[in-house]
Formats: C-alpha cells, sequence, structure tokens
C-alpha cells in the first residue's frame, strides 16, 4: 500500500526527522489559508499515488497567498498520469544547499533489509544508480542486529560528511530506519533528503508502501484503502475485502487456484504455452462454495478476460465445494466466458459428476488445461 506524502511527513515528524512545516487543502480556498499561515513563498504539491508527479507538472510554487490558491485551482483541476488531484499539500520552501538521498528497501535475493544512499539525490536512485554507480552507498542490513548508530554514522561519512554533521544526518537515517520496521514497510525513502543552507536536515519529499500482508496492523491506513483513494483497481480492492489474494495483471486468461504455490505454478505453465495471464488469485485452503462464486465474480468482472482457468488441487479444499462455487456463479453472476476447468483431489470425482452433469467438461492435466485455455484466448486474433 502507498502512502501519500502528507501521510509519510506526518509518520516522519512524530519520529522527530525534520520536514518542511506545510498543511494539506481540498478547495483552492483552504489552500490559499494554509499558504497564509506558513508565510510564501511555498510550494504548492498535487498529493497522487504515482511517481514522477514533478515532472507531470504536479509540483508549483507560490510566492504569496493569492498565488498559492490560483496554483492549487489549477492542480485541483487536472489528471498526474491519469489520476485526478483530490488534495494538494502546501509546504513552506526551504532553501536548499544539496539533495540527498536515502531509502530503506527489501532485498529478496539476499533475504534482508538494504540501505541506500547517494550524495546525488533529487531523482529517481535506478537512475542515478544506472548512470553513476559510485555515486550509490549500500548496506546490507543483519536482521538479526538492525540498522545501528554507527551504521547510519558510516553511510553518513561515505556521503561526505564530516563533524557534527555525520552525528545530525546519522540521526534522520536512524529514525528511518526505525519507521520502516513499525510500519511494516516494503520501501521507504526521502528523496531528496535535503541538507539546508544552514547545515540541517530535513525530508523534502518522502516515498513509504507498506507491506499489504501486515496492514493488519495498520488499521487506519487500511480503512483508507478500502474506503477511500488508493492505487488499487476495483478488483484488488473487492479481493481485499473479502480476505482473497488477488493481484491484477496485464492478460487476458483470468486465473482461479487454491494455494499461492499451484496459482504461480498456473501462471508460468500458461506463459509457457504463449498466453497471458490477467490475474492472480488463491482462493486459500478449504474455500467454501461462496468464495468460489465471489472469486469468479471478481476475476470477471475484469474486462480483458477472455478466457478463465481454474486449476484446484483438493487437500483441505473439496472438489465438489468448488463446483457448487461454480455452479452458483455461473447462475448469479451470468458467466458468459469460457471456462477451463481441472479438479483434482478431494471429493474429485463428485466435482467433476456436478459440473458434467451441468454440461461443463473438466480436464485431467493442468498442462492440457492451460493449453485449452490459451487456444480459447487467441481466438479471434488475426
Amino acid at each position: 500500500m502507498k502512502l501519500f506524502e502528507y501521510e509519510a511527513k506526518t509518520i516522519l515528524a512524530k519520529y522527530g526527522i525534520p520536514t518542511p512545516q506545510g498543511g494539506l487543502a481540498t478547495s483552492a480556498s483552504q489552500a490559499k489559508e494554509v499558504a497564509s499561515k506558513l508565510k510564501p513563498p511555498v510550494v504548492i504539491k498535487a498529493q497522487v499515488l504515482v511517481a514522477g508527479r514533478g515532472k507531470a507538472g504536479g509540483i508549483l510554487f507560490a510566492s504569496s497567498a493569492e498565488e498559492a490558491e490560483t496554483a492549487a485551482n489549477k492542480l485541483l483541476n487536472v489528471q498526474i498520469k491519469g489520476i485526478p488531484v483530490k488534495s494538494i499539500w502546501i509546504e513552506e520552501k526551504i532553501q536548499i544547499k544539496r539533495e540527498l538521498y536515502f531509502g530503506i528497501t527489501t532485498d529478496r535475493f539476499n533475504q534482508s533489509y538494504v540501505a541506500i544512499a547517494s550524495a546525488a539525490g533529487g531523482m529517481e536512485i535506478e537512475e542515478i544508480a544506472a548512470k553513476t554507480p559510485e555515486k550509490v552507498i549500500k548496506l546490507l542490513i543483519n536482521p538479526e542486529y538492525g540498522f545501528r548508530s554507527f551504521h547510519a554514522r558510516q553511510m553518513a561519512t561515505k556521503m561526505g560528511y564530516a563533524g557534527n554533521q555525520i552525528s545530525e544526518l546519522g540521526k534522520v537515517l536512524e529514525r528511518l530506519y526505525c519507521i520502516g520496521m513499525d510500519y511494516d514497510a516494503e520501501l521507504i525513502e526521502m528523496n531528496p533528503l535535503v541538507e539546508t543552507v544552514d547545515g540541517k536536515f530535513a525530508a523534502a519529499d518522502t516515498r513509504i508502501i507498506l507491506d499489504d500482508n501486515a496492514l493488519f496492523r495498520h488499521q487506519e491506513y487500511k480503512k483508507r484503502l478500502l474506503e477511500g483513494e488508493s492505487e488499487l483497481s476495483p478488483q484488488e480492492l473487492e479481493a481485499m475485502k473479502n480476505d482473497l489474494a488477488y493481484v491484477k495483471l496485464d492478460g487476458n486468461i483470468g486465473v482461479i487456484g487454491n494455494g499461492a504455490g499451484l496459482v504461480m505454478a498456473t501462471l508460468d505453465t500458461i506463459q509457457y504455452y504463449g498466453g497471458k495471464p490477467a490475474n492472480f488469485l488463491d482462493v486459500g485452503g478449504g474455500a467454501p462454495s461462496e468464495k468460489t462464486a465471489l472469486a469468479l465474480k471478481i476475476v470477471l468482472s475484469d474486462p480483458n478476460v477472455r478466457a478463465l482457468f481454474i486449476n484446484i488441487l483438493g487437500g483441505i479444499t473439496r472438489c465438489d465445494e468448488v463446483a457448487r462455487g461454480i455452479l452458483e456463479a455461473k447462475e448469479k453472476v451470468g458467466v458468459t466466458k469460457p471456462m477451463v476447468i481441472r479438479l483434482v483431489g478431494t471429493n474429485e470425482e463428485e466435482g467433476k459428476r456436478i459440473l458434467t452433469n451441468a454440461g461443463i467438461h473438466v480436464l485431467e492435466s493442468m498442462e492440457e488445461a492451460a493449453q485449452r485455455a490459451v487456444e480459447i484466448s487467441k481466438q479471434g486474433d488475426k
């Protein structure tokens, strides 16, 4: 889950990381009021959950409250990369001497967190690494010991600082790590982290992405995700509300399975035979017929889906329950897309009998079923 900039900066301020003073507005008049309290010049930032908003015109400057009102009115009537701007963040314009980068993210290859820093901030870290890799400093974090004060000071030194600034910058880096751990962040970064003209440090922009699987520990953000603005598709939102693991992909073959490993294998098999999955959906173990019906409804609500591949390996999940769920969905949802079904395991014969009696053919092997789904998805292509 991506946090808005204002949400991220509120967290940073709570942990003692300096950020520019600011306020949120949802109208031009509110923006004028906030700017008046801050004493211009100010920066007006569109609050959208996409990267690159600056290049897309989502950050404006104003030297008076009236200019801030005009800028806010402009931003609140545009879209940034297709996303409508519903709120803006107005903050004091700080005097910047130097732009830096610091972030914490997951390193899946090394199965640990990694701290990344650079004295060349203000642009995407991937771009910095590609153009000037020597300017990127990395430190793998041992999960047993964490990111300690001496680690932070070492990175500050490598970023070119000395004296008291090592300690000051080190505190900021260490506190950001604490936030990342406390909030179960997959990514947390300050870009740019700036050195001001008076030698202080502040987070001019901040990005935090929370682990969706840990949102039960952060109910205030989960509530916003489910009820307010989010980066999730309608299908992903509906799945999250009903405790279904769903990820939207860019293909045209809808996929439903029980167990993450089986679903991943199904996606791989579809791609092996030249197809493109439209989604990942895991109904989990022991899924009742109602849950199967809901899964079908979610997958089929994607207009890109041409065919549906249901792959069930019955252990805890009973094949007859899945079969009843398929028929229930077919009746309630009005399934018109062709379905390819594979049922193997607990109550397999009963499940096949239920579907066969309803005129639905069930295939034996995953390979055969995947090939059939791919063939159907390509019908009509030239």
